[in-house]
């Protein structure tokens, strides 16, 4: 929770009042535990950061939007199109911001892609990531857990179809393999795949096949820098209305229009 009070309009620095934990913390690097009930009604928060399991961020925005607070969160926001809809409505009547973190939009490889691919026309791509385990119950179904491959793809090529989609579960190993075919707008096929299981790597591997040559995995293109503290500058730049209303309708869309997608890959799949 952040105090806007002493905000610049250079600055992207937020005055920490407090942190709400389920565990019993006290204090962490000189900031005060406080509790929930205290950090909706305190007048002296303006701002929640949203850092929870996936499954309880529709509930925290509600009850924070409706508290009177601006609101960050992690993605996905919620684990549905309906609810994120919903929200967004709500802090359109508390006249309040919403904004969905996506670091993954900062990040070195993904300026080098949009670079890459940039008037180029498609010819058929894929995107595999692989990691260990994650627990569905709190960070829900891989489409949603999964939702910055998701935003990548979208980002890179533009609205996406969903033409079918498969998943493959062994839950006494803590294995899960899900496969979606996609199709952008000029039918040029995308598969993306999540498999997640112990013993596999972190690791991104990519293949775009244009009409003037390919891509194949991402070349080592250096560090990324500062991109929460970048996500989080577009945020305060949010709260001071200098974000480019523009730019919000085309973010709302697009982190609407992946939700969606999500959801009907959940449907598929089950």
């Amino acid at each position: 929770m952040r105090d806007l009070r002493n905000q610049h309009a250079s600055s992207a620095l937020l005055n920490l009042i407090g942190f709400v934990s389920r565990r019993k913390l006290k204090c962490l690097n000189e900031v005060q535990q406080i509790s929930l009930e205290d950090a909706l009604s305190s007048q002296e928060v303006e701002v929640a950061y949203i850092c929870s399991e996936s499954t309880s961020h529709e509930d925290y925005i509600r009850q924070f939007l409706n508290a009177g607070k601006h609101v960050l969160v992690e993605y996905p926001m919620t684990l549905s199109w309906a609810a994120a809809q919903d929200l967004w409505e709500l802090a359109e009547q508390k006249g309040k911001v919403l904004h969905e973190e996506h670091v993954e939009l900062l990040m070195e490889e993904f300026v080098f892609l949009k670079k890459e691919v940039v008037g180029k026309e498609l010819l058929k791509g894929s995107l595999l990531f692989t990691a260990g385990p994650l627990e569905e119950e709190r960070f829900g179904f891989p489409a949603f857990s999964g939702i910055s491959r998701l935003t990548w793809l979208v980002s890179l090529f533009g609205e996406l179809s969903l033409v079918s989609a498969t998943l493959e579960e062994r839950k006494e190993d803590q294995y899960m393999k899900m496969t979606v075919c996609l199709e952008t707008e000029n039918k040029r096929p995308l598969t993306w795949i999540e498999e997640k299981g112990p013993g596999l790597k972190r690791n991104r591997h990519l293949s775009f096949h244009f009409k003037s040559g390919s891509l194949e995995n991402m070349p080592n293109v250096g560090v990324n820098k500062n991109i929460f503290l970048k996500d989080q500058n577009m945020f305060v730049q949010k709260l001071l209305g200098k974000f480019p209303e523009t730019e919000l309708a085309a973010e709302k869309k697009r982190i609407l229009h992946c939700l969606w997608l999500a959801e009907e890959i959940q449907k598929y799949c089950c």
